[in-house]
């Protein structure tokens, strides 16, 4: 079934580039019929039993009932490399995640993207596959593949779809995250060769290398590799150079991926990956990394106060949400590790509808320069409502997602180290400030030059709206079935870190 999940959209891209020539409407639409019908394959995730075959290749996992669905088909046997894919409650949630904000992608494309609609389409599904693939792979060098994958598609998104900048911006994206795979593969091969040696045995399998590196004097060596380019994706200060220009570049359908889905990949591998696989390198490291995302949060939201330009200063503001969950996942407990998969959660929600705004408002107005809006409110009543709740969101509304995350993060956090969430919960006060200066300029105030005869959100808009709205109040008023999903794989997490507080 998750092999199957890759296989439709990668066909379903295929599709949409041929359908091109039939019809250029076709391939919107054949885009989000895949979608769908991944949803729907995903809805049957968990419902059967694991079967003897999948526990077999759940030889060495801590924990092997956490898991929902494990597959393993054979690639390369001579140097143990093997297709195996497998979802926990993690996986299948940012799985979920994946496919709710692969068709906004879609929708928020819909009129905005008039050529070569086929290409744009497959390179977005492709994306999705890439992504899907990263979420279930469990085989190290197939992991790699698909980090690979998912990559090269999006860089023809920014590259060719992209605004005035687009090339400079794609280059860079695409510079930052290859360098850091090819560190990241270096360190896989480290890691298999480092088991070789002890055991004789050749395997990329996650399983049998849990525990490969314990002893080896080259353990943090090789966590750096993995930590690095994650830290990239995620990304966090020093590393995020990037991420502004990618997003304030790329289509608006580009923004959504990125913000809302590619950034999780860097925090679903330091949950998955780093800290399991290098526990004690991990335990070693936990400071310089909360420190980390306590400088992301803070620098990255005087960036976003400092910006004028509308996607701009979402991007900063995704550098300061994302550092929570550096802060989190390296707390090492298990308030702060739920908070932190809470806050990817929300914050994809919350993030993809702000850079969704932000590209209706270039659409229609063809600048992101706030200081030509202003008396937005007026002029598009709906608009306003949808960005005034996710501007609030963003900045952590209680009784919304994104609170329940920050707050939860804070509270593990400050049981390990007090003085890095302090500084972190100044990031809180400075989310208030750009956030609100953002509605004050861009919806209240006297009208700016561009706003004339700007029309407001369509059914389509309104529609994709309300749904991120309603995520981001059931993930606040009801967070539990989320805890419940994610526990087992928490409580293996922080078994393996050996009860570290």
């Amino acid at each position: 079934m998750l092999f199957l999940l890759i296989l439709v959209m990668l066909a379903g891209g295929i599709c949409a580039l041929l359908a091109e020539r039939v019809d250029a409407r076709l391939p919107r639409w054949i885009a989000l019929i895949t979608i769908v019908i991944d949803a729907g394959l995903a809805a049957t995730l968990g419902s059967t039993p694991l079967s003897p075959d999948a526990l077999a290749a759940l030889q060495g996992a801590p924990e092997p009932s956490a898991w929902l669905v494990v597959e393993q088909y054979a690639w390369v046997p001579r140097f143990g490399i093997s297709l195996l894919l497998a979802v926990d409650g993690l996986g299948l949630l940012l799985l979920v995640l994946t496919l709710l904000l692969g068709a906004i992608a879609v929708l928020a494309s819909w009129q905005e993207v008039t050529r070569r609609q086929g290409f744009f389409e497959a390179n977005l599904l492709w994306t999705l596959g890439g992504v899907i693939g990263v979420f279930c792979a469990l085989d190290l060098f197939a992991f790699f593949v698909f980090w690979e994958v998912m990559l090269v598609p999006m860089y023809f998104l920014i590259a060719i779809w992209g605004h005035e900048q687009r090339a400079y911006a794609a280059m860079k994206f695409f510079l930052f995250t290859q360098i850091s795979g090819l560190l990241m593969l270096l360190a896989v091969v480290g890691l298999v060769w480092t088991h070789y040696a002890a055991t004789g045995d050749w395997t990329f399998n996650y399983f049998a290398l849990l525990g490969a590196a314990a002893g080896s004097p080259w353990a943090g060596w090789l966590m750096l590799g993995f930590l690095i380019a994650f830290l990239v994706k995620l990304p966090s200060v020093p590393f995020h150079s990037w991420l502004p220009d990618a997003h304030t570049q790329a289509p608006t359908a580009g923004s959504v991926l990125l913000a809302g889905i590619l950034l999780k990949t860097g925090g679903y591998g330091l949950i998955r990956f780093v800290v399991p696989l290098f526990p004690d390198a991990s335990v070693e490291f936990a400071f310089p990394a909360m420190l980390l995302g306590a400088l992301s949060v803070v620098y990255g939201g005087v960036l976003a106060f400092a910006q004028d330009d509308f996607k701009r200063l979402v991007a900063y503001s995704s550098i300061s949400h994302m550092g929570f969950v550096l802060l989190g996942v390296f707390a090492f407990n298990e308030l702060a590790l739920q908070g932190a998969i809470m806050q990817m959660v929300a914050h994809g929600l919350s993030t993809a509808a702000l850079f969704m705004l932000a590209g209706a408002l270039q659409h229609r107005l063809h600048t992101r320069d706030m200081s030509r809006m202003g008396g937005l409110w007026n002029q598009a009543p709906r608009m306003g409502v949808f960005a005034l709740f996710f501007v609030v969101a963003s900045l952590g509304m209680p009784g919304l997602g994104n609170f329940v995350g920050e707050f939860l993060v804070l509270l593990g956090a400050f049981q390990a180290q007090v003085a890095l969430t302090v500084a972190a919960a100044l990031g809180l006060v400075v989310a208030a400030v750009y956030a609100l200066v953002l509605m004050q300029r861009a919806f209240y105030g006297p009208p700016g030059s561009a706003i004339l005869g700007m029309a407001d959100f369509d059914g389509r808009e309104t529609g994709t709206m309300a749904a991120m709205v309603l995520g981001l109040l059931v993930l606040g008023v009801h967070p539990q079935p989320v805890f419940d999903l994610t526990a087992p794989m928490v409580r293996v997490l922080l078994a393996t870190l050996g009860g570290t507080p």
